[in-house]
């Protein structure tokens, strides 16, 4: 009895885990290009270090977070973040971290 409950869960495991993936899977790809437009654009604009600047989406609504050494570069990321194709809103959690020279 035992073996056969572990088979049948086995089975409904292995049956329902490729459906969950694609399921999970349908908003990054969705969002994927909207995320490639602003970092293409933030990197065309040259804004700042863009390395230490984390973009992702989610039905058209853009996170930034990271680091940059001005408000200013900061500012320069939301607004270019804005103008990127599929982009409906901006929200950013950017922290300037001022050189301590």
């Amino acid at each position: 009895m035992k073996a056969t409950r572990k088979v049948v869960c086995w089975l409904a495991a292995s049956l329902a885990a490729p459906t969950l993936a694609l399921a999970g899977g349908s908003d990054d790809a969705k969002d994927s290009p909207v995320t490639a437009a602003v970092k293409t654009k933030l990197a065309a604009e040259h804004v700042g270090n863009i390395a230490n600047i984390k973009v992702d989406a989610q039905d058209g609504i853009v996170w930034l977070s990271g680091s940059t050494q001005t408000q200013e570069t900061a500012d320069h990321a939301v607004e270019t973040a804005r103008c990127a194709d599929g982009v409906l809103e901006v929200k950013s959690t950017i922290v300037v971290m001022r050189d301590s020279k």
